[in-house]
């Protein structure tokens, strides 16, 4: 049905109607869009924005630290995260020997249900697929993505967690994968054991999206050390490879330890390659210098990351709260900056996944959160649920927050 969404208030702080039609932006601006709506929602001067884009989520771990316990998180998350690798292979690892789709399709409903109603229409899914896994995983999320589908766009990333070289088996894994359905190939050539493994890793994968017509991403530089340079590894390879602007570095990690001519020159082949990334500095000491790279207008975006899993015992799938965390981490507090935090789950996010136009203008479709806070820096204090979120003009979740204050009687003075 058409819709008229009135009283909304841009980003730019423009109140404006905005009329949708067959899914799309049929009228942005202030009086009569010309839509004969059949159905009307008021804005009442709150801030509208394009819907949320997670582009990095381990969906297949949601809710199992209980099952990892705190070994993996402490090993990931302290100081240099010298013990990464380990925890990797090792502690986290036993969580997998377990995975069974009875379990896992519930934890993921559970995880795309708290998406749907934080406005997160836009996931870039991380799935384990290797010799302990197998296709457990794999199968549990291409199910739930079925269910889903009217609901959230996701883009599901065939994974090799334990590596690929020091995993024999898992590459074929992975392809199979990709042939059962999954969207995009994984890597993470950091945690092979020779600097030839992780090339040789990389360059698999870059084979693979080139032969399946698919997109690559990878967790690259992960634990703090500058010495790993997987980051720059990828880039070349999709140079090679024919991928430009298909391709995702998801923590990037180290870079936060590279002298300033390294980050000058793999800026420089990023933008060759047109290689996105996603940072999620809430879940380890170290994170992508951000700031650097959103003033080269680089593809950068915001990641959830992890919900209670073994590197990272929170989550709400609630990208708003994760813009939060990273105006304290990144030291983004300023209005300018506040702004940037938006955009880092919005437009420019979904730029990184290769979702071109997710902007509200004429043409675009029509994904959108309704909010009640007018101003950003609120938006961004409360990060609350949005009042409204419509998927290709339609109604998908809806919200309302009551509270109240129940005051004692003030007491009446005699005479």
């Amino acid at each position: 049905m058409d819709v008229v969404v009135r009283n909304a208030r841009l980003l730019d702080g423009r109140v404006v109607d905005l009329g949708i039609a067959d899914g799309l932006y049929v009228g942005v601006g202030e009086g009569d869009v010309h839509v004969e709506p059949g159905l009307a929602l008021d804005a009442e001067g709150g801030l509208v924005t394009p819907s949320f884009v997670n582009g990095h989520m381990h969906l297949d771990k949601v809710y199992t630290l209980p099952m990892a316990g705190d070994g993996a998180l402490a090993a990931y998350t302290s100081g240099e995260m010298g013990a990464a690798m380990r925890s990797i292979v090792r502690d986290a690892n036993a969580v997998k020997k377990a995975y069974d789709r009875t379990w896992i399709v519930p934890n993921v409903r559970r995880a795309l249900d708290l998406a749907v109603v934080n406005g997160v229409l836009h996931v870039q899914a991380f799935v384990d697929v290797d010799t302990t896994a197998g296709l457990e995983g794999m199968a549990a999320v291409l199910e739930v993505r079925e269910e889903y589908r009217d609901l959230v766009d996701l883009q599901v990333v065939a994974f090799p967690q334990d590596g690929l070289l020091r995993d024999p088996g898992a590459a074929e894994l992975c392809e199979e994968a990709v042939r059962l359905g999954a969207d995009v190939v994984g890597g993470i050539p950091w945690i092979e054991l020779t600097d030839r493994d992780a090339a040789e890793h990389v360059r698999w994968a870059c084979r693979v999206a080139a032969a399946n017509g698919t997109r690559v991403a990878m967790l690259v530089d992960d634990a703090g050390d500058p010495s790993l340079r997987t980051t720059a590894m990828l880039a070349e390879a999709m140079i090679e490879h024919g991928l430009q602007g298909r391709g995702v570095a998801c923590h990037a990690r180290a870079l936060a330890t590279y002298p300033t001519p390294s980050v000058v020159r793999l800026v420089e082949l990023a933008r060759a390659a047109g290689l996105g990334f996603v940072s999620d500095p809430h879940t380890g000491p170290l994170h992508l210098p951000v700031r650097e790279f959103l003033d080269e207008d680089l593809a950068v975006a915001l990641g959830q990351d992890d919900i209670e899993d073994a590197y990272y015992p929170f989550g709400r799938h609630n990208m708003l709260e994760v813009a939060f965390l990273a105006a304290h981490l990144l030291g983004f507090l300023s209005g300018p900056d506040q702004l940037r935090l938006v955009d880092l789950v919005t437009t420019r996010a979904a730029r990184v996944l290769g979702l071109d136009e997710h902007t509200i203008a004429v043409g675009r479709r029509a994904d959108l959160c309704v909010h009640r806070a007018e101003r950003v820096v609120d938006l961004l204090r409360e990060h609350a649920k949005p009042r409204w979120v419509l998927r290709g003009g339609r109604v998908v979740a809806e919200s309302e927050e009551r509270s109240q204050i129940h005051r004692r009687t003030a007491s009446v003075p005699p005479g």
